[in-house]
């Protein structure tokens, strides 16, 4: 097959009919074998009979459908999972994606070689209270990830098939697709300017907590890629610089009052009197706890089923 075509959505009943009305047209003129997953997640609206008799109308256009609203991130997981694509490419259901953007955005992974393509809405139809906060959001993940693109958050994006074959979305990691997909080694990552319509039906998903809950995500997925096969590397290093620093605190305020007790025969202030004890001592059993965390997440890692996965891109008389 050559396109997929994977749609997440959560109660966009209105909007499904001409989006895939609009997606057999334009795709219908490309002349390649694709197919429409459309994937329910817990509309609560009516979504799923509308996406019944788009499939029963089209085998083309497949469902799935999830048993609550689970997020944006489980939906295109699964739909990643169910793509037969040698291109796939996501999009949202309220129209505000524009399907005229497929050509060229398969004909840049196609021809051009790309591994992923993210579109940039660098006009958008959205308030202000949602635009300043997605600016802000973009430029932090810029300078973290390493990945330098304008709009991170776009839906619209297409990817060669062995790439969403190769990594795992969860939680609300959708927004960081391109740094998931570069950490696997992906690294030929394009941008591309696309329209960006104003909504036409139902209401905004997004809220001041998503962006939130982003910034969060962008720092749980920084860890787990640098230290997720090796926690004891930050765990341990951290835990031992702690326990140092009490040590040698604690050494100092018990090393001076020695020296004025023996060397300057002077009264000293008890050890116990001093603040630069009891911190020492924090330090020191924060840095223990540290270093027995690190203990247990190898023991963890270790466990995992996946701790020997790796993506294998080419073998030779193997």
């Amino acid at each position: 097959m050559d396109l997929s075509i994977v749609v997440p959505l959560l109660n966009e009943h209105e909007s499904l009919p001409i989006l895939v009305e609009r997606l057999h047209k334009v795709i219908g003129e490309l002349g390649l074998a694709y197919e429409v997953i459309l994937v329910d997640d817990g509309s609560t609206d009516g979504s799923w009979p509308v996406i019944r008799s788009l499939t029963e109308a089209d085998a083309r256009v497949k469902g799935i459908r999830f048993g609550r609203n689970y997020g944006k991130s489980p939906a295109l997981n699964e739909g990643f999972r169910a793509a037969q694509g040698r291109v796939v490419i996501t999009m949202d259901a309220d129209l505000q994606d524009d399907p005229d953007e497929i050509p060229a955005l398969y004909h840049m992974i196609v021809n051009d070689g790309f591994d992923l393509v993210s579109g940039w809405k660098k006009k958008r139809y959205d308030p202000l209270t949602k635009t300043l906060p997605t600016k802000l959001f973009n430029w932090t993940t810029r300078r973290v990830s390493g990945v330098m693109l304008h709009d991170f958050n776009c839906g619209l994006k297409a990817y060669r098939g062995e790439v969403v074959k190769s990594i795992e979305v969860f939680g609300e990691m959708h927004r960081y697709i391109p740094f998931i997909a570069k950490k696997e080694g992906f690294r030929k990552i394009g941008e591309k300017v696309v329209k960006h319509h104003p909504r036409q039906y139902g209401h905004t998903k997004f809220g001041f907590d998503r962006f939130i809950n982003g910034f969060l995500d962008l720092l749980t997925i920084t860890f787990v890629f640098r230290f997720g096969r090796k926690p004891m590397h930050f765990f341990g290093a951290v835990g031992t610089f702690m326990f140092v620093v009490g040590f040698l605190s604690a050494a100092w305020v018990v090393g001076e009052k020695l020296w004025h007790l023996y060397v300057l025969h002077q009264l000293a202030p008890k050890v116990s009197d001093q603040g630069l004890f009891f911190v020492a001592l924090t330090a020191m059993v924060i840095g223990v706890q540290l270093f027995t965390m690190g203990f247990v997440a190898e023991l963890v890692s270790r466990s995992a089923p996946e701790r020997n996965h790796y993506r294998v891109k080419e073998r030779l008389g193997v």
